[in-house]
C-alpha cells in the first residue's frame, strides 16, 4: 500500500505534483538538491493552497491538513530510504535521470515503486539503469499538474502488472483520470502535441497568419483549450524543442523541429518562465 510518496525535482512539473500527491492524502515529500528552487516550490505551492480555499474548492481545515503531510528537503538520499513510490520530475536529460535513478535505486526499499514523469523517454531505458525495472514505469502528468484531469501510465518492456495497477490507483487516488498504454516514442499525446506545435511554427514561419490569429483558429475550429503557441510557451519551447528532436530522431522527418522555433530558443525566448516566448510575458501578471 502506498503511503509516502518522493518526489525528485521542483521545478514546474515537480511542485505540481507534489501538491496533487499531498491533497490525495499521501505522505509526500518533495526533492531538489537546490535550496532556492525548493524554496520557490514552497512559496508557489502554498499560493495554489491559498487559491484553492479563496475559490471554494477546498476547506481551510483540508488545506492545513493537506500541508501538513508535505515536506521538503535537499536529503534525496535520506527521503529515498522511507518511499513506497519515487516519482522522479527532473528535466529531460538522459544523464540527470540516469544519475537519481542509480542513486535512489542504492537506498529504497526493495518493494519501492519507481516512476518517471516524462513526455517522451523510454521508461524501458530509465528502469534499465536499476536492479528493479519490474517496478518501474512513466507517469506523465500534464502541465499545470493541479489543473490538468489526465496522468498518462506507461508501461515498460518488463514493467509488471502488479506495478501498472499500483501506479493507476495512486493516480485515481489523486484525483485524476488515467489511460495506460505500452512504450513507444512519444507515447499518444506527446506525439500528437508535438505535431500540431510543430506544424503551427512552420505556419508562422510562412507568414500563414499571427499567433494571435493561428491561436484563435485553432481553439474555436478544432475546440482545443489553448492554442498551440500558448502551449508551447506554457511547456517552454525549449522543453518542445527537445521532445522534437528526439522524436525526429526515434519517428522520422515529420518531427524534424521548424527553424523558427531553433531560433526562439536560441534566442532565450523559452516561453513564460523567461517572460517571453512566442508572446510577451514581461507586462503581464499571469
Amino acid at each position: 500500500m502506498i503511503k509516502n510518496i518522493v518526489v525528485i525535482g521542483s521545478g514546474v512539473m515537480g511542485r505540481g505534483i507534489a501538491y496533487v500527491s499531498t491533497v490525495g492524502g499521501f505522505h509526500t515529500t518533495l526533492v531538489d538538491i537546490n535550496e532556492e528552487q525548493l524554496s520557490s516550490a514552497k512559496q508557489e505551492i502554498t499560493k495554489i493552497f491559498e487559491k484553492g480555499v479563496a475559490r471554494g474548492k477546498m476547506t481551510e481545515a483540508l488545506r492545513t491538513e493537506a500541508e501538513s503531510r508535505l515536506l521538503y528537503t535537499t536529503d534525496i538520499v535520506q527521503a529515498a530510504k522511507e518511499a513506497d513510490l519515487i516519482i522522479e520530475a527532473v528535466p529531460e536529460k538522459l544523464e540527470i535521470k540516469k544519475n537519481v535513478f542509480e542513486t535512489i535505486d542504492k537506498h529504497a526499499k526493495e518493494d519501492c515503486y519507481f516512476a518517471t514523469n516524462t513526455s517522451t523517454m523510454s521508461p524501458t531505458e530509465i528502469a534499465s539503469f536499476t536492479n528493479r525495472p519490474e517496478k518501474v514505469i512513466a507517469m506523465h502528468f500534464f502541465n499545470p499538474a493541479h489543473k490538468m484531469k489526465l496522468v498518462e501510465i506507461i508501461r515498460g518492456l518488463e514493467t509488471s502488472d502488479e506495478t501498472a495497477e499500483v501506479i493507476q490507483q495512486v493516480a485515481e487516488q489523486m484525483g485524476k483520470e488515467t489511460v495506460v498504454v505500452n512504450e513507444f516514442p512519444g507515447f499518444v499525446t506527446s506525439r500528437i502535441s508535438a505535431l500540431v506545435g510543430n506544424e503551427a511554427f512552420y505556419m508562422l514561419q510562412e507568414g500563414i497568419g499571427t499567433p494571435e490569429e493561428i491561436d484563435k483558429a485553432i481553439k474555436l475550429g478544432l475546440n482545443y483549450p489553448m492554442g498551440p503557441f500558448e502551449l508551447a510557451d506554457l511547456v517552454g519551447l525549449d522543453t518542445r524543442l527537445n521532445n522534437l528532436k528526439y522524436l525526429h530522431e526515434k519517428l522520422g522527418e515529420k518531427y524534424r523541429p521548424a527553424p523558427l522555433l531553433e531560433q526562439y530558443v536560441k534566442a532565450g525566448r523559452l516561453g513564460r518562465k523567461t517572460g517571453r516566448g512566442v508572446y510577451d510575458y514581461t507586462n503581464k501578471n499571469d
